[in-house]
């Protein structure tokens, strides 16, 4: 069967590059990093190589990147971290469309003596800087907002937001996972304090990350053990990984032109084209600034379920929102906070490209993805001539 993966913003293949240079890590050169011989400290430069390349791409200085195990470590990392190094700070500021791996936290700690302001977004997926600005107080420990949108790819004006949470004396986090490697960043010139990349989103493997920690931010370390990344990660380092993310950077900053023009272009053709022959088709997001390769369509009166079963038995990879939440019936909270009707927010796709898909790929999607949506559309009870559609409308609370 032929395969169209279009699910990039879940996980990525490993770039070829990126695995080569890993594979002599797990053979040739095992040495633990921390030793004092030389086997162990030749692996250590290399180390030092990859931490290189993770800042070259965003800007940032090499002793200011700590490596994770992943995306939602990072983010843990960030938050909690600058909690317990303020104790006496006890509120938390949001977005109501944040990745799982930031919003669960927030929760779980609004249930154990914090206070959480979730600011929201307008039908366009967009947060308004002036609401932000209302909402850090005195007793304001963190800010942390996305940089982009995982499942709309809408990008949020962080480095506005930056200024205003440093004027307000705050710290700022953004989970730029989505964004790292898509769209170009220079720390250097920025006001953020923390910043959260993960690997497997930019073609290096799964179980690897990394923290952005400004100079001077007053962090406490998550995991407590031996002295490794400067005392503020314990724990022996995943080698041949960290060596797979310092090269996959050094590929992304190379490839940040392609993915701002062809990826781009695959993307805008493929929504052109959908919307061209699936009627009623809502792109999420289209009006405010996007990540060249992610698309959200909402296909009203249909289940994005189902479309997404009939999608896969002709091959193609795509999602229904964020990989971290696709096991749940419910609709995407992303969505909701954007005011997304009733009749489509359950009918919704996302699919997300990258610098390995092909114009064939868009071919192959826009040739099996309408037929789907109109097949869906004539079994549907709650179609637009049904009778059934304006008792579900009447009896929507979302």
């Amino acid at each position: 069967m032929k395969v169209v993966y279009a699910d990039n913003n879940a996980t990525t293949k490993v770039a070829p590059e990126v695995l080569e240079e890993m594979l002599p890590f797990f053979s040739n050169y095992y040495g633990n990093p921390s030793s004092m011989h030389l086997f162990g400290g030749q692996v250590a430069k290399n180390i030092d190589n990859a931490r290189q390349k993770v800042a070259a791409l965003i800007g940032a200085e090499p002793e200011e990147i700590v490596f994770t195990s992943c995306g939602t470590e990072s983010d843990n990392t960030a938050i909690l971290g600058i909690l317990r190094a303020n104790p006496r700070k006890k509120h938390i500021v949001i977005s109501r469309v944040e990745h799982p791996a930031v919003y669960n936290l927030c929760t779980y700690l609004a249930q154990n003596g914090y206070h959480v302001t979730e600011l929201g977004v307008d039908k366009n997926g967009m947060l308004n800087p002036d609401e932000l600005s209302d909402a850090v107080r005195e007793d304001t420990a963190v800010v942390s907002i996305m940089y982009a949108n995982n499942e709309t790819g809408v990008i949020f004006p962080i480095e506005k937001i930056a200024g205003i949470v440093k004027q307000k004396g705050s710290v700022l986090h953004t989970d730029a996972v989505q964004a790292v490697g898509k769209i170009p960043l220079n720390l250097s010139q920025s006001s953020i304090d923390l910043l959260t990349i993960s690997g497997h989103k930019l073609h290096a493997p799964k179980g690897v990350g990394a923290l952005y920690i400004r100079k001077g931010t007053s962090i406490s370390p998550f995991i407590i053990g031996g002295h490794q990344e400067k005392n503020r990660r314990g724990g022996t380092e995943n080698v041949p990984s960290i060596i797979g993310l310092g090269k996959a950077c050094e590929l992304a900053k190379k490839c940040m032109g392609e993915e701002q023009t062809r990826v781009k272009q695959l993307r805008d053709r493929l929504e052109r084209e959908i919307v061209e022959k699936a009627p009623d088709a809502i792109i999420n997001g289209y009006k405010s600034p996007r990540l060249p390769n992610t698309t959200n369509i909402s296909f009203e009166f249909v289940e994005g379920e189902a479309i997404l079963l009939l999608l896969n038995e002709k091959g193609i990879c795509a999602s229904s929102g964020s990989a971290c939440t696709s096991g749940s019936l419910e609709p995407s909270h992303v969505l909701r906070a954007m005011g997304v009707p009733f009749t489509a927010v359950h009918g919704s796709v996302r699919l997300s490209l990258c610098r390995y898909n092909t114009s064939e790929d868009v071919d192959y999607i826009v040739e099996h993805l309408p037929p789907i949506v109109r097949r869906l559309r004539q079994i549907s009870p709650y179609n637009r001539d049904s009778k059934f559609q304006g008792q579900v409308s009447a009896s929507h609370h979302c």
